[in-house]
């Protein structure tokens, strides 16, 4: 195991994972009405970013993910910069990770004798370049080569950047998720996997997250974790218990607060549930989560949630 996820887990027994990039921005005034989505708040504001970071270390955040979700080379240069401006900002997402880290400990991480958070260096699925709604659907129609080649040199530029880990996350297709894989083996980086799903047992694209996790778990020494990810909150606890079917390896589930993505308005649809998201979160712990964050729709009041509910957790443990 990664020695940095290693340490966390001796002094956590449960990692906490930050929440939504996207929906902090939009607290903080930002306008994501945007193909480049984050990505343009990382190229044009990022002291927002810095800001997002450091919020949800100090909600309890053992780990945080970078805002190159939807940063693509294609995507960058398609909306007006150079190849060499479009890796700039992609190593820039590892950067204010990096600075936003440092900050915090300085001023009370340390102090707090928290553990150093985890750097998750973020490689979106080539659905959410498109811009549709395809992370949630998959089956791009595409080549093998056309998507070796759009996930390539994104994941050299954000490895050689200095994170922990690459976060291949909302990956809706096993063939992607293999493809990225085996990318990530040759660059000799540690990574993990995390699936978004269409119910307690499919993810996306169709195949069974079971079969998805008995796959990956072979013959791919640097994966580090699995899990699920942009989905809804109460599929979770049936996913968890069919990733275990399939891997020993620990599972990291960050689902949304609940809400329902429409990819013709790109907006959230208000659903509820019936339960707090530290409940649902609770649950997933006792179902054998190793991490549990929130996804999209998600800010510091949930993540402060899941810090509470991983208390009482080791408390009746």
């Amino acid at each position: 195991m990664n020695e940095k996820l290693q340490n966390i887990f001796q002094q956590q027994t449960i990692m906490i994972i930050d929440g939504s990039m996207s929906t902090a921005l939009e607290q903080r005034g930002a306008d994501l009405n945007d193909r480049l989505w984050t990505a343009r708040v990382l190229a044009e504001k990022p002291d927002l970013i810095r800001q997002v970071h450091k919020a949800y270390f100090q909600a309890g955040a053992d780990c945080g993910i970078t805002a190159s979700y939807q940063a693509t080379i294609p995507g960058l240069i398609d909306a007006g910069y150079t190849e060499a401006q479009a890796e700039d900002i992609l190593a820039r997402s590892v950067r204010l990770f990096c600075e936003a880290r440092a900050e915090w400990w300085a001023e009370e991480g340390q102090a707090d004798r928290r553990p150093w958070p985890l750097c998750l260096a973020a490689v979106g699925p080539y659905g959410a370049y498109l811009a549709d709604g395809s992370e949630y659907r998959g089956n791009y129609g595409i080549s093998d080569e056309t998507l070796q080649s759009f996930h390539r040199r994104r994941m050299e530029v954000l490895w050689e950047a200095g994170p922990d880990l690459l976060l291949i996350e909302t990956v809706p297709s096993l063939r992607e998720a293999m493809l990225c894989a085996d990318l990530a083996e040759e660059l000799g980086a540690d990574y993990w996997i995390s699936f978004s799903c269409r119910d307690q047992a499919h993810i996306n694209e169709g195949d069974l997250i079971e079969e998805c996790a008995r796959k990956l778990s072979i013959g791919h020494p640097r994966l580090q974790m699995l899990g699920v990810n942009c989905t809804d909150p109460r599929y979770i606890t049936g996913l968890i218990h069919e990733l275990r079917k399939g891997t020993d390896l620990p599972i990291a589930v960050y689902p949304n607060s609940g809400d329902r993505y429409d990819p013709t308005t790109k907006t959230w649809k208000r659903l509820g549930t019936e339960k707090a998201f530290g409940t649902f979160a609770l649950s997933y712990m006792k179902a054998g989560a190793t991490a549990v964050g929130g996804c999209c729709t998600t800010v510091e009041p949930h993540i402060r949630q899941i810090t509470e509910a991983r208390r009482k957790f080791l408390n009746a443990e």
